[in-house]
């Protein structure tokens, strides 16, 4: 019983850590792509729409990393494949 305690709340522990982490470097890429972005613009103005093009890609692409970090941590949370083995 008490191993089972033990690999729950390590499990609860390692989504949260990786929602956090995963959300953090994505947000910290977005906004530094932003950055650059509107700063390219703003030297060259004549060039906003293929620069802002590629930032929605680029931003899509980022945006995605967030969600498979939460996709991840669903999995982990409630459709674990280690429970069968742990739960004999």
């Amino acid at each position: 019983m008490q191993g089972e305690i033990l690999f729950l709340c390590i499990t609860v522990f390692t989504a949260g850590f990786s929602i956090a982490l995963g959300v953090m470097f994505p947000a910290i890429g977005q906004g530094k792509a932003c950055s650059q972005a509107l700063e390219s613009i703003a030297r060259q103005p004549e060039a906003a729409g293929p620069i802002s093009r590629t930032l929605f890609v680029g931003l899509a692409m980022l945006e995605s990393l967030a969600i498979y970090v939460l996709v991840v941590s669903f999995i982990l949370l409630f459709a674990n494949p280690l429970l069968k083995y742990v739960f004999k």
